[in-house]
This record gives structure tokens, C-alpha cells and sequence, in this order.
């Protein structure tokens, strides 16, 4: 199978099996979305969505957070992992998004990347799931399944995100990466898995069975 056919095999495949796809985080707007996709670093939705009820409830705007003390959210995210890391980037972020965006969250990927805590693949979830703007964020699923599929080389996340980008329609850039985590999490785990048992890697994946 060529590529362009693998390509649009992805595509139709994950729409039957996802034709709605819900944001996994919890959130209300822009600012909760990007304070939950920080604490989604070496974390699961699930446990950053058990979690964030609590912190909000404490500070659900940027106002709120860089009143509190760092340790007070520390204690409440603590389940996350790397509290000390995540509870000192979540207060100064908060004082940035004021001192410097009008109590806003900034809409462009350079502001974003300057706040304390976020990369390129946060910046990315919060453009596409808050603003709109046509992103592809690369999560280990995302890597770990378009390796499989032969779409790109998979030595890293920045040439993943450009073999995406290149390989699907812009438009469809952000509901696919939200397909395409769902679909790893329920179909293409990382392991046990058996490409024969696959929907998608019995019909185009590397013929490697991952214990």
C-alpha cells in the first residue's frame, strides 16, 4: 500500500471509529485548558482530571493563582508527579498571563512557549483544543502509532509532527490527533500488541509484534 492510500485509510478508519471525539481534559477555557495540560506531563487525562476539580475550586483563573501560595497547589496536584516543577510553573505562569497578556492566555504559540512549564506539544493542545488554530500535538501515542503505520521514521516528536503536517489535510488536523490518541489508548497500546489484531496495523502497520 502506498502512502497516500495509507494515509487515507487513517483517515476513513478513524472516523468510523471515532466520529466524535470529546477533549479528554477538563475544562472550561483557555486558561483551565492550559493549566490541565500541564499537569498532563508524565501523567494520565484520567488522574489530571481527578485532580483539577480541587486545584480550580481553590483558583480557576490567573487572578486567583498567582495569590496563592505555591505550596497550597503543590499539595493538591501532588498526585500528578512533579509537583515541585508543576506548582512553581503554574504560579508564574499565572503572573505572566497578567503582568504581561491582560489577564489573558495568549493566542500565538511564541507567548505561549515563553511561560514557565510549557512546550511545544502543550502550546500545540492549547492552540488547537482553545483557539482553534490548526496544530498537530504529538503525544506518545500519536509517536508510537504513525511509526507503526510507516507514516514517518519516528526518531522524535518534531519529525513526527512535520511527516503529519506534510502527510493530513490541515482541516483535519485537530479533531485526527485527538482520533488517533483514542485510538492507541483502545486499539494500538503500546504493549502487549499484535499489529494481526489491529484494524489499522493488520491492514498497514510494520509487521512487529510488541510484547
Amino acid at each position: 500500500m502506498k502512502k497516500a492510500e495509507k494515509v487515507s485509510f487513517v483517515i476513513n478508519s478513524l472516523e468510523k471509529f471515532y466520529s466524535e471525539v470529546p477533549v479528554p481534559l477538563d475544562h472550561k477555557d483557555p486558561y483551565t485548558l492550559l493549566v490541565a495540560v500541564l499537569l498532563s506531563a508524565q501523567c494520565t487525562d484520567i488522574r489530571v482530571n481527578k485532580v483539577t476539580p480541587d486545584l480550580f475550586e481553590l483558583a480557576d483563573n490567573p487572578a486567583q493563582m498567582m495569590m496563592q501560595e505555591v505550596e497550597d497547589i503543590k499539595a493538591i496536584i501532588r498526585p500528578c508527579g512533579l509537583s515541585p516543577q508543576k506548582s512553581k510553573a503554574i504560579h508564574r505562569l499565572s503572573e505572566i498571563i497578567m503582568e504581561n497578556h491582560n489577564g489573558e492566555v495568549p493566542d500565538n504559540f511564541e507567548d505561549l512557549e515563553n511561560l514557565p512549564g510549557v512546550g511545544h506539544k502543550t502550546a500545540s493542545v492549547v492552540m488547537s483544543q482553545a483557539f482553534g488554530y490548526p496544530a498537530f500535538p504529538i503525544d506518545t501515542h500519536i509517536q508510537r502509532l504513525i511509526y507503526r503505520w510507516g507514516l514517518s521514521n519516528g526518531k522524535n516528536v518534531t519529525q513526527t509532527e512535520k511527516d503529519c503536517k506534510r502527510l493530513f489535510p490541515e482541516e483535519l488536523w485537530n479533531k485526527l490527533h485527538l482520533q488517533i490518541i483514542f485510538f492507541g489508548r483502545e486499539y494500538c497500546k503500546a504493549r502487549p500488541h499484535n499489529p494481526n489484531e489491529c484494524p489499522i496495523c493488520s491492514k498497514i502497520g510494520r509487521a512487529t509484534l510488541f510484547n
